[in-house]
């Protein structure tokens, strides 16, 4: 969160430092007061809890449904497909019905566009929701948050064998260290299972591509989705990938689950799936907000903050067991997500630090300008000197 700290504070600093005040002329200007460094420090606070709370609610909130010992609900890819379908008629009614945001023009989103860009990304969506949903049903919270610190491992060397970034060996060596705290906090896991960690893998894997081909197809070409707009157009393309698995997955054991109740399969609650959808929707629009507001490097300090109060959560109020082994594994994998972060802070200064230094090298056109001007005049005037 100091990224996004030092941001507003150095522009609370710099409209300070611009305000004019002159009393002792007689026209005056009149300029509303600079926002103060507390308040945008405060209000920072703000988003990253908003986040956090939202974050936190839809995880927990899933765990409830899934899980076959709390609401019994245990079809993923069917509260997956409900998400989406509300996701997109909320997005549809937004965009096109109020039109409170409007869709990209530039560049505008063809069919070829759509195919070549957003299919995959829904694809990879769609692969990264049912597993990392239908992985509550088999792990404990707090291990799945465990796992999750993979995401930079996986992130990293995909980037690295797609060549968006470069391979540095202190990278690389930082996302050993990630793998191998992990691996301890497996080892240390008293419910483990295989199958869960290998959709919980697989969520990882789904997640880390999306993330990356968002750069490679959409990044690169000048494209920029707000989450609105995103769920406008991946939402109806997830849900129509999800009906693929929820056709051979989940629906013959909706009817079998049927047929055998004498009074069938009870319907889902409209109340619990309802909010559930909402906060889901809600979640996207606090990453909006936390990343628009502050950085993506801010929302990644605050995932590992939330992390933390998701483990104690889950062993305070789920009654999650939670070993010492675990917590040193996860200790180890934190500290690596650490220096990952504070890596990619250091290198954003650096190239803020280059950028600054190739404006300030270029020339401005008034003093151009200005050089031109005084040419002349130093010939002239040189000229006057020879003749007296």
């Amino acid at each position: 969160m100091g990224a996004g700290e030092d941001a507003a504070a150095g522009n609370g600093t710099t409209k300070a430092a611009m305000e004019v005040s002159s009393s002792s002329t007689a026209s005056t200007t009149t300029q509303a007061p600079p926002p103060s460094v507390l308040r945008s420090v405060l209000l920072s606070y703000a988003y990253v809890g908003i986040w956090i709370s939202l974050s936190f609610s839809v995880i927990v909130y899933n765990k409830y449904i899934l899980d076959p010992k709390m609401y019994g609900w245990p079809f993923p890819i069917s509260l997956t497909m409900i998400h989406m379908a509300f996701c997109a008629a909320l997005a549809f009614v937004l965009v096109r019905v109020l039109r409170v945001v409007s869709v990209p023009t530039s560049p505008p989103m063809t069919p070829r566009l759509y195919g070549a860009s957003v299919v995959p990304i829904g694809a990879l969506y769609a692969l990264s929701l049912w597993f990392s949903n239908s992985a509550y049903i088999y792990l404990s919270v707090s291990f799945i948050q465990m796992l999750k610190a993979l995401m930079p491992v996986a992130v990293y060397s995909l980037a690295v064998a797609l060549r968006t970034d470069s391979f540095r060996r202190a990278s690389m060596l930082n996302m050993l260290a990630i793998s191998a705290g992990v691996a301890v906090a497996a080892a240390g896991e008293a419910r483990f299972d295989a199958f869960g960690v290998t959709l919980q893998l697989a969520a990882v894997a789904a997640e880390a591509t999306r993330l990356v081909l968002i750069q490679i197809l959409l990044t690169s070409r000048g494209m920029s989705l707000n989450p609105i707009t995103s769920l406008y157009y991946i939402a109806p393309c997830c849900l129509a990938f999800l009906t693929v698995p929820w056709y051979a997955v989940e629906l013959p054991r909706l009817r079998a689950a049927a047929a055998a109740s004498p009074a069938g399969l009870p319907r889902p609650d409209v109340f619990v799936f309802g909010t559930n959808s909402l906060c889901a929707f809600a979640l996207n629009l606090a990453v909006f907000l936390l990343v628009g507001k502050t950085s993506a490097l801010t929302m990644n300090v605050a995932g590992v903050v939330k992390d933390w109060l998701l483990i104690a959560f889950s062993w305070t109020v789920i009654k999650d067991t939670v070993t010492p082994v675990n917590l040193a594994g996860y200790g180890i994998a934190f500290l690596g997500v650490a220096y990952y972060n504070h890596a990619k802070l250091q290198g954003l200064k650096a190239k803020e630090a280059e950028r600054k230094a190739a404006a300030m090298a270029v020339p401005k056109p008034d003093d151009a300008e200005a050089a031109t001007r005084l040419l002349p005049e130093k010939d002239a005037g040189g000229a006057g000197d020879h003749k007296n």
